[in-house]
């Protein structure tokens, strides 16, 4: 069914996966994506061409989030289960119709047409039924909602669908719904990323895409081996990727270094420390809600420590427990601190990474922060121009950041 007014786009059928899109004829090799599907196809793109407009949202509806989560957030409902509220926003006239579109969507797994809530383990629909909760005890007075049932099932589309909105650092901003952007499926080899612009979500290429090739993005962070990869893939979005970067395991190697000792630990050793390094991991974030900084950069250097016996400092595991102490030292104002973690994170970032990263463009940014605000200016716009860099493909170089970027390095 050829699409009206989109640039040529047609609805098609991907054996294994459902529905989907792909383009005919996209004006000037852009691709406008409107429909809802659950496969997207390019017409064609350079690296760091913009997708064109994905979808616009209204002033409104930005309005309502910054009410909502304040009104949330004071009520003790974290930052993390806030997407799943921000369905009583939307609920309120056209915005339930933009809502209802989700039903195209996926309702809990990122490549799959089916609905996967008979897979949501207890955990998972307890939160749902305490966002329920708190969504009609806040809201009730002023708004109507659809049944106990139905509510799960958005709720849980919003929860697979939803977006984390974040600044240039990738810092939490806020969390939002974008029906069309979220018909991609995942490949931990992304051609393209998503960005955000005041309203509007904007999809850019980060590699060459052939005419008739699926557009891919990442649900997840990519720095982490296959395994752990498909463990939060499995938990989240209840399937198992199959992607090039998967099926070859080409880069898990490098990201579980071990040291180069003159007695090599055992294989049960390097089993046992990344046993230990998950746990770890897992207890830092619960500790985060409940723990003093000092207590926070403790378990990261205890935890450095005992991983170092085995691990070299590049070692995935080891950055991450390097990074979650680099933001505790910035927590603390600790800049010293905080520019000697970035030092050692950011070289092998660049490794484990792909080309157009985020992540690496954020390390980037804070380093070169960090180092003007400690008058290494030289270092400092270098760091910043690494950090514009990439940028300019992921985020486009008429970005507001990139301006902000620039206008840092000539007031210093």
């Amino acid at each position: 069914m050829r699409a009206e007014g989109l640039g040529g786009l047609e609805r098609f059928c991907s054996p294994g996966k459902g529905r989907g899109l792909r383009a005919l004829a996209a004006p000037g090799g852009g691709l406008a994506v409107l429909l809802p599907g659950l496969c997207l196809r390019a017409h064609g793109q350079r690296a760091g061409q913009p997708l064109r407009v994905l979808l616009r949202q209204e002033r409104r509806i930005v309005q309502m989030w910054k009410m909502q989560a304040g009104i949330l957030l004071q009520c003790g409902v974290s930052e993390r289960r806030l997407a799943h509220a921000q369905a009583g926003m939307f609920s309120h006239g056209c915005f339930w119709g933009k809502l209802e579109s989700l039903g195209d969507c996926k309702t809990n797994s990122k490549d799959s047409g089916q609905t996967d809530l008979d897979k949501l383990d207890n955990e998972k629909k307890d939160l749902i039924q305490s966002d329920i909760a708190a969504l009609h005890h806040f809201y009730s007075k002023h708004l109507e909602f659809p049944d106990n049932d139905g509510l799960v099932v958005l709720f849980a589309q919003v929860n697979c669908n939803g977006f984390t909105i974040e600044d240039e650092e990738l810092s939490h901003l806020g969390s939002a719904i974008f029906p069309d952007v979220a018909l991609m499926n995942h490949s931990c080899c992304p051609n393209v990323i998503v960005t955000y612009k005041g309203t509007l979500a904007e999809v850019r290429a980060v590699q060459e895409i052939k005419p008739g090739e699926e557009v891919f993005t990442s649900y997840i962070d990519l720095l982490y081996p296959t395994e752990d990869r498909n463990d939060r893939l499995r938990d989240s979005y209840f399937f198992t990727c199959e992607c090039q970067e998967c099926t070859s395991k080409d880069k898990d190697k490098a990201k579980v270094e071990i040291r180069k000792l003159s007695d090599p630990p055992k294989a049960e050793a390097i089993r046992d420390m990344v046993r230990y390094a998950r746990n770890v991991i897992e207890e830092f974030r619960r500790a985060k809600h409940y723990k003093s900084p000092s207590e926070l950069l403790e378990i990261c250097e205890l935890s450095q420590e005992k991983m170092s016996s085995v691990f070299e400092d590049s070692n995935v595991y080891m950055l991450h427990m390097m990074y979650q102490a680099m933001g505790v030292c910035l927590y603390m104002q600790d800049w010293e601190g905080a520019l000697q973690y970035g030092q050692k994170i950011i070289k092998p970032y660049s490794k484990h990474y792909p080309l157009y990263s985020l992540n690496v463009a954020s390390m980037w940014l804070k380093l070169g922060r960090l180092y003007m605000g400690l008058e290494h200016k030289a270092a400092g716009e270098k760091a910043l121009k690494k950090a514009i860099a990439i940028m300019e493909v992921a985020h486009g170089k008429d970005h507001p950041y990139i301006s902000e970027i620039k206008q840092e390095i000539e007031s210093h």
